[in-house]
């Protein structure tokens, strides 16, 4: 069986290493034993000196040559093709855990301190926006669209602001339309901006479908592909941002009723004015109030 995962720019290490993972168990219980072909494209995902990035070259070495090259017959990444040299196993773990080393390595946001954390480390020196056409090939994209819902009429999207810290580095944007710019989080840190992308994409896919040809639309909709997401429920301000809580960052019914909210929200305004774009009129997003409701709570809990 052939498995094939396009690591995209907005999917960090973990996201891409959980789906592709669930992919070869896939396999293995559709067809038990077959032999599994693994390939793996990469996004964007590079670092200051045109290589890959830590997420990227982690997924390739350690993930997929390392941990899941045993459960393989043969692997295909941007860095090498390799053979398993032994017979494939197929008794897969039943849960995939990913626990971070305790080195001292920079993993996450450092939600007591907030800080700016973007995705490069060396951003470059530029003072003007790179062009659409730039951030495009960054992105791995042969026309620039928009990465949420593929609508070719697009905006560049800081992806830190440059009022928090952001640079003007071709990895500090993405390619938004109108309608996703405005619904994007502006926080301090650029994990969660593409946590965010990667979120609304899954959650508007059937919109990409809209403007396709209409042979292409019967089609899809003949395999019980949805095509436009269709009129949602409107939601109060607070219960958006409640359910992107609980969507985006895995909130449960629970954290609602045991959370000390006076103190929840003494540290939803700290972080709100230290660490999101309120300060540049965007208070009223649900993507950024539901960052620092999760950041404040992390705070309290002193988790980093």
């Amino acid at each position: 069986m052939a498995i094939y995962h396009d690591m995209k720019v907005y999917e960090n290490f973990e996201r891409s290493a959980r789906r592709i993972f669930e992919c070869v168990q896939d396999a293995q219980r559709r067809s038990p034993g077959a032999r599994r072909y693994l390939y793996l494209d990469v996004q964007g995902h590079r670092n200051e000196a045109g290589g890959y990035d830590h997420d990227a070259f982690e997924l390739m070495q350690e993930f997929t040559l390392g941990f899941l090259g045993d459960y393989l017959t043969e692997i295909h990444t941007p860095l090498c093709h390799a053979r398993n040299p032994k017979r494939q196993r197929n008794d897969l773990p039943d849960v995939l855990r990913i626990h971070y080393p305790d080195d001292g390595s920079d993993y996450g946001y450092n939600a007591s301190a907030l800080p700016v954390k973007p995705r490069e480390r060396h951003p470059a020196d530029r003072k003007s926006p790179p062009t659409v056409k730039a951030i495009a090939n960054y992105l791995g994209l042969e026309d620039p669209a928009c990465l949420v819902c593929w609508r070719k009429a697009v905006e560049r999207a800081h992806v830190v602001p440059i009022q928090l810290g952001g640079s003007m580095d071709v990895r500090n944007f993405a390619l938004l339309c109108p309608a996703h710019h405005a619904e994007a989080p502006d926080v301090a840190d650029a994990e969660s901006f593409w946590a965010w992308v990667d979120y609304a994409e899954l959650r508007d896919s059937p919109d990409k479908w809209l403007d396709a040809p209409d042979e292409l639309k019967g089609r899809l909709q003949d395999l019980g592909v949805a095509i436009g997401v269709g009129e949602r429920e409107p939601l109060t301000f607070f219960s958006a941002v409640k359910h992107e809580l609980k969507a985006l960052y895995g909130w449960t019914d629970g954290d609602f009723t045991v959370t000390d909210w006076a103190a929840l929200m003494d540290e939803f305004h700290k972080v709100l004015e230290q660490a999101t774009g309120r300060h540049f009129a965007v208070e009223k997003k649900v993507s950024t109030h539901a960052w620092a409701y999760h950041m404040a709570r992390r705070r309290l809990n002193g988790t980093e």
